[in-house]
């Protein structure tokens, strides 16, 4: 299919600009509205994006958020690793709930597949002193193996040899880690646990980059939806403690295979506050009673694991260089009710090392951790913001606040999350 095709309508993308849970799920299910096609471009089972729906909660994992729209379709992409048996269990939750995927969910075939043997590693090395906080969902493990070239595909695991790839990559996991005393059994009860799943991914398989590219060349308005955060990045983030995908705009273009010119608006999606889960620098975390009471105004708890997040302000040198990795040019800014209550507000508006020199952009996790934040501190507006569904809704300081993180960022912000429900939402694009 000739390039230019692809220029048929720009593909629109939102991601996240801080350590994951901004708050994607909502924004994704809002812009659909005006979508076609939904595609997850990397992450896995470790990511869990929640939408609210009148009083029903749906939280999502590998399916696109854009399957709660009836007239959307939906593409698991080639840069998302798939646990076969979650998915399963993921489509059934929608099924129950009155949510048809039928028809409208697509897996590339391209896929790498979350093997049982990737969860039993990830359970082990999280019990150990090296442990840095994932899901342990095998997510890093079947990366691992696809940098490896080990791995499975969605291709190899409905083809008729999976048996023997699957065999290949058990042994060899085996024989470094010595995942079972009795390997064999094991190995059975693998194939017997895998052989459902193949056939519902046999059903859902297509090739993904010429998926999208038909919808593309169709006049279809394609959204690509991105899991976890710029600074969880395996390449930009605060290394080791990230995920092991590129969840930046460049995983896009290796995650569902489309050019770099093929992008169109790139929205951003930030905290008014900054939270994270699991292990790793956070330069603006509140440790004490005022972390606590941020993570409970905002019901800071894991989607996927149910674990409290850590809570701290803003870190708008975090998001300048996130913005900047992303190349950002609409923000959406969520959960500014959380801080309603507040008399007043501090933002991390630089770094400086411990002596109070100005620090340069930490790369190490070491580095990371012994920068202090210059907090500049904003007036809160002790107003209620919930619900708000305009813009002169919000209290005078309330508009100040944004305003004024908008330019800090360098990038205006078009939406405004004011609660968890869709008509929460102020829209200024």
């Amino acid at each position: 299919m000739p390039d230019r095709e692809l220029q048929t309508m720009p593909i629109d993308v939102v991601l996240g600009l801080q350590w994951g849970d901004e708050g994607k799920g909502k924004i994704v299910d809002l812009l659909t509205e005006r979508v076609d096609v939904v595609a997850r471009f990397q992450g896995g089972p470790n990511a869990g994006h929640t939408i609210v729906l009148g009083d029903k909660r749906f939280i999502l994992h590998m399916i696109p958020s854009g399957i709660l729209r009836s007239h959307t379709e939906c593409l698991i992409g080639n840069g998302v690793v798939i646990d076969p048996l979650r998915l399963i269990e993921e489509i059934a939750a929608l099924t129950d709930a009155g949510i048809s995927t039928e028809g409208r969910l697509f897996v590339s075939k391209s896929a790498h597949v979350i093997l049982p043997q990737h969860i039993m590693l990830d359970e082990r090395a999280e019990t150990g002193s090296g442990a840095i906080g994932t899901t342990k969902r095998g997510v890093g493990y079947a990366y691992g193996d696809k940098a490896l070239r080990w791995g499975l595909r969605v291709a190899d695991l409905i083809d008729s040899k999976w048996t023997m790839k699957l065999r290949r990559n058990f042994e060899r996991h085996q024989g470094l880690h010595r995942l079972s005393d009795d390997p064999e059994t094991t190995l059975r009860e693998i194939f017997d646990r895998l052989a459902e799943a193949r056939d519902v991914l046999a059903q859902l398989a297509v090739d993904g980059p010429a998926w999208i590219w038909r919808c593309n060349s169709a006049g279809k308005r394609i959204l690509a939806e991105g899991a976890q955060g710029a600074m969880l990045d395996i390449d930009h983030g605060t290394y080791p403690f990230l995920t092991s995908s590129n969840t930046t705009t460049g995983g896009v273009c290796t995650g569902l295979g489309v050019p770099p010119r093929a992008i169109g608006e790139i929205w951003g999606v930030s905290k008014a506050y900054t939270t994270r889960v699991g292990e790793g620098p956070f330069p603006t975390e509140e440790l004490g009673e005022m972390g606590e009471t941020l993570r409970q105004a905002g019901s800071e708890y894991g989607a996927t694991t149910g674990r409290p997040r850590r809570c701290g302000w803003l870190d708008v040198p975090a998001l300048r260089r996130a913005v900047a990795l992303c190349g950002v040019t609409k923000l959406a800014l969520t959960k500014i009710d959380v801080l309603d209550d507040l008399d007043e507000i501090p933002v991390a508006v630089d770094y400086a090392t411990p002596d109070g020199e100005e620090a340069v952009f930490p790369i190490t996790a070491e580095q990371f951790a012994e920068v202090k934040p210059v907090l500049e501190t904003q007036p809160g507006w002790k107003n209620r913001t919930h619900a708000a569904r305009t813009w002169d809704d919000l209290p005078e300081r309330a508009q100040q606040y944004v305003e004024w993180i908008s330019e800090l960022v360098g990038v205006p912000i078009a939406m405004i999350s004011t609660g968890s429900d869709r008509q929460h939402t102020i829209r200024r694009d």
